[in-house]
């Protein structure tokens, strides 16, 4: 099926550098994207002191304006989004040997349970979820359900997801969370949310992120992901809690000197980067309504809510790891999650990389 777009490197836009990489076009994840010419230029002009002193005043600023954004108390710039998460987790209780109650598939509970374990002596209790795969009140009410044997209150907080990584970047219902928090109030618990991507749900929803940042009491999000910037997530959460959060960021070992060289960036990221994520979000539905195209079967383009692709090459009889390393072959990066392709939109995907990525996927499936 060729003629999907022109063949040859893709555009970046017109403020994006070009850059060399292993892909023509680089569907990995959204952290793969290159500064641009801004945030460059940013970062080379950008006012510094040190971050660890709290005297960097590109740190501080972008910090103040993620707190404002999201409507919680106060903010603390990190280097990761497992850092912002861990920071969050562990500084609504003091000490290890805590329970957390999540989904089987959270970010938290699979990439980051080892880290958990040794950082904060955290384990978790989960909940299968709903079929889209966000937490439901259902779900809550289950967690938080003492254990009836030992006749003990066995959780200690709640984490939520949204957008969930794991299910196709599905968007968590506003009122779901609602609920959600109504369950937690009874139990007496806190509720923190994974938000890395809390932007393309913002824009996928039509509301903003205040919504559900009022729902819960910690939240973090990635400046590295949707919104484009090289470096960094925050951890936001009232006042109180943040001089605890910075005891951990330092006991972790994440305090930086100079961080506003990276956090210029950040500040155009969060400026910058929401109000174009409907773009990301219609090339992921464009290349979702013509895999089901391609291999019939292979994904529902109703699924697609934001910018993840989740592919199931398999009904075709075509292996996702083979699918990935021709797919690699012809210059398309994309990711193997269980037993899909997952591909990901981003700042530097354009309609000349999607219609590049199409002409390689009619091509590996002859």
């Amino acid at each position: 099926m060729p003629g999907w777009g022109v063949p040859g490197v893709p555009g970046r836009g017109e403020d994006r550098l070009s850059a060399v990489s292993a892909f023509r076009v680089d569907l990995r994840s959204d952290t793969v994207t290159k500064p641009s010419v801004a945030m460059r230029r940013a970062m080379a002009d950008a006012e510094v002191g040190d971050a660890w002193y709290g005297d960097d005043p590109s740190v501080n600023e972008l910090q103040e304006l993620a707190a404002e954004v999201t409507g919680m108390g106060s903010a603390l710039y990190v280097a990761t989004g497992t850092m912002a998460n861990q920071i969050g987790l562990a500084s609504h209780f003091g000490g290890k040997g805590h329970l957390v109650g999540c989904l089987a598939h959270a970010h938290v509970a699979t990439t980051e349970v080892a880290t958990s374990a040794a950082l904060s002596g955290i384990s978790y209790r989960t909940a299968p979820g709903h079929e889209r795969g966000w937490m439901t009140a259902l779900d809550a009410r289950a967690l938080v359900e003492p254990d009836s044997f030992y006749d003990v209150e066995v959780l200690d907080l709640l984490a939520v997801e949204n957008t969930v990584g794991s299910a196709q970047g599905s968007v968590m219902p506003v009122e779901e969370l609602r609920q959600i928090r109504k369950v937690a109030e009874q139990a007496g618990l806190p509720i923190h949310m994974d938000g890395a991507r809390i932007f393309n749900a913002a824009a996928a929803a039509g509301v903003p992120v205040t919504d559900w940042t009022t729902e819960v009491g910690t939240m973090m999000f990635c400046l590295s992901k949707g919104l484009g910037a090289p470096v960094g997530s925050v951890f936001c959460g009232p006042s109180e809690l943040i001089r605890e959060a910075r005891r951990l960021w330092i006991l972790f070992g994440g305090a930086w000197r100079q961080a506003g060289i990276m956090a210029a960036a950040g500040l155009i990221a969060l400026r910058e980067g929401p109000g174009r994520l409907h773009e990301d979000h219609a090339r992921a539905r464009r290349i979702a309504d013509a895999m089901a195209e391609l291999i019939p079967g292979s994904i529902d383009p109703r699924s697609v809510e934001t910018n993840m692709v989740f592919v199931d090459t398999e009904v075709s009889g075509l292996a996702a790891i083979d699918a990935i390393e021709r797919l690699q072959a012809l210059g398309v990066g994309a990711t193997l999650i269980g037993k899909q392709v997952r591909m990901v939109t981003h700042v530097d995907i354009d309609d000349d990389a999607v219609g590049v990525t199409l002409d390689a996927w009619a091509s590996i499936l002859g």
